[in-house]
């Protein structure tokens, strides 16, 4: 088996969709000993910010000299980039590896490519003899494949109305869902305001004997200012007074998930603790993108004249990723823009609307994708200029033909249209 050959096999396990439940994924950890257990984790669910959270958790504490594993979905450019140690993602002999000794289980389990995919993550990080793992849902969370660890900490970002055919149609629905992930007798921190969710959720985790805290309980963050390269914060924490701390992501709601990193890290065994510092903490924060990996969270890849890139792909995110953007970007930007066919797109583009000159709808390379003439059809119903860019390579070129001297281009929609514009640009690394 080469990598090419490991990677095409897991990604043809896609053909078995979407399973929900813990049955596969334990027969899986059971034939190379239940590697999950073997190191203490972080466990994250949520449906915006908790991707920006993980990796905030992972650099702070890999900045404070732990080795950190760290599981994220979906992968942008390349599928290693879903399983991280210390910011750097799997070598490829790794996968190959360990696809060759899941396999004969994998066929005989009909394991989807998201669980084959976590068994290869947690079997890794033991290989690799990670001190902890900050894990991220995949979907969902009570049914998820990575809700068969017992974490330190559970964290839930926020609840808002995304994969509705998977979780259910109302906020409650998916906060259930989401609420899976809480253990019995761990603690667990959420980022969710809305107090009817919050009340749902503490309700579950009252009825598992676990205390949930709000975030803004136990941290605050206090804009300073804002930029194209990120947020300086003052934060407040039950140990520190922090007066100027720099966030290396920008866009106002990166506020709200330090809250929730921190408090996460408030809520870790004192032994874990006392090791993130509040060098450690400023140090994480500062530098998310090199410690973890992170990308693609209003990423600035060119100053002058300001491209950005963005994994918004539901109305919320989009809400809080154009609002951002506005405090910092003034003015009309021209928009490369693609998404799922499963996704609100409408409700998406509702919030591109006011801060677009122009629209250019593309398609990515992938059967999930809603067709850009569909984006098109959508954009002219309702008298708003847009032209079809077919492919996300030629959406981008049309972009940058199109725009005006000075104007910001903003790519997003989609985790899939960011990662085939980072090829396209060579801006993956």
């Amino acid at each position: 088996m080469t990598s090419s050959s490991a990677i095409r096999f897991l990604y043809g396990l896609q053909l078995f969709g979407i399973k929900a439940g813990l049955e596969n994924i334990t027969r899986l950890l059971a034939v190379t000993g239940h590697p999950e257990r073997s190191y203490p984790t972080i466990h994250i669910a949520g449906t915006n910010g908790k991707g920006s959270v993980s990796s905030m958790l992972a650099a702070m504490l890999t900045a404070a000299g732990y080795r950190t594993g760290l599981y994220t979905s979906p992968h942008l450019a390349d599928f290693s980039e879903r399983i991280r140690v210390d910011g750097k993602p799997i070598p490829l002999d790794a996968v190959v590896t360990l696809t060759r000794a899941l396999e004969p289980v994998i066929r005989k389990t009909r394991a989807t490519f998201f669980e084959a995919t976590t068994a290869i993550a947690f079997e890794y990080f033991r290989d690799a003899g990670v001190d902890i793992a900050v894990i991220e849902t995949g979907l969902g969370g009570r049914l998820d494949a990575t809700n068969v660890v017992q974490p330190l900490v559970s964290v839930i970002t926020n609840i808002g109305l995304d994969h509705m055919e998977y979780l259910g149609t109302t906020l409650h629905a998916i906060a259930r869902e989401k609420g899976g992930i809480i253990k019995p007798g761990v603690p667990a921190v959420t980022g969710v305001r809305m107090k009817s969710v919050f009340h749902q959720l503490r309700a579950i985790a009252r009825s598992r004997q676990a205390a949930l805290h709000q975030s803004r309980d136990l941290v605050r963050a206090e804009i300073l200012q804002r930029g194209l390269d990120g947020l300086l914060l003052s934060l407040t924490t039950p140990r520190h007074k922090l007066p100027e701390v720099m966030v290396e992501l920008p866009g106002d709601h990166q506020a709200e998930n330090v809250e929730t990193a921190l408090s996460a890290v408030e809520l870790l065994p004192c032994g874990i603790r006392n090791r993130l510092t509040a060098g450690s903490m400023i140090r994480g924060l500062s530098e998310i993108r090199r410690l973890s990996g992170l990308r693609a969270r209003l990423e600035i890849l060119q100053k002058n004249p300001p491209v950005i890139l963005d994994v918004a792909h539901n109305p919320h995110g989009m809400a809080a990723a154009t609002a951002s953007l506005g405090n910092v970007l003034p003015g009309r930007w021209l928009v490369v823009f693609g998404a799922m066919k499963d996704k609100d797109y409408g409700g998406m583009l509702e919030h591109l609307y006011g801060h677009s000159r122009l629209i250019i709808a593309v398609e990515p390379r992938t059967p999930r994708a809603l067709g850009s003439r569909e984006i098109i059809k959508f954009l002219h119903a309702r008298g708003f200029k847009g032209v079809d860019g077919h492919t996300v390579d030629n959406g981008v070129r049309m972009g940058f033909a199109e725009r005006r001297p000075g104007e910001p281009v903003l790519i997003t929609g989609s985790h899939y249209v960011a990662g085939e514009a980072l090829k396209f640009l060579n801006c993956a690394r």
